[in-house]
């Protein structure tokens, strides 16, 4: 009785065939995708550092879609710019005083991995506009708008 048994190779191709399909499944995204405007807030007066006791953030024309609203301890603030757009304006409220800031911007593919697919990178092709009741002024820190966390920005108020 020389009967071979064909069980442990089966077995054994199972195994690999299992393994080569769970190594094709694709890897979760564990890397930042969106790019967003990154603006710290400064103390006008000491030149420090310093959140207002109440921020409301929203897109010009948007007021029922708040990034922000009446919130505490922001630092930075993060301002998504439209992809639709080459210019995007926003309503800033600081600690009840209304301000706006418009941003003049190109934007410009990038792969961010082969598990996360592609994101915008913006350049701000000027300094910010904006009016002057809370804002004193808007020093820009970096053009590039990245998905790594770098400032770019600095409002003081």
């Amino acid at each position: 009785m020389m009967k071979k048994s064909y069980r442990p190779i089966l077995l054994l191709l199972f195994a690999a065939f299992e393994i080569l399909i769970i190594s094709c499944a694709p890897e979760a995204c564990l890397e930042e995708t969106e790019s967003l405007v990154k603006a710290s807030l400064y103390d006008n007066t000491t030149k420090r550092l310093r959140s207002p006791d109440s921020l409301t953030l929203y897109g010009l024309n948007h007021e029922t879609v708040k990034l922000y609203d009446r919130s505490r301890g922001v630092q930075p603030v993060l301002f998504p710019l439209d992809l639709s757009s080459d210019n995007c304006t926003f309503v800033i409220k600081i600690d009840s005083v209304i301000d706006t800031i418009t941003f003049r911007y190109t934007s410009k593919p990038r792969l961010v991995s082969k598990e996360c697919g592609y994101t915008f990178y913006f350049n701000l092709t000027d300094t910010p506009f904006y009016t002057r009741n809370a804002i004193d002024r808007i020093y820009t820190a970096n053009r590039k708008i990245t998905t790594y966390n770098e400032e770019n920005l600095r409002i003081f108020y």
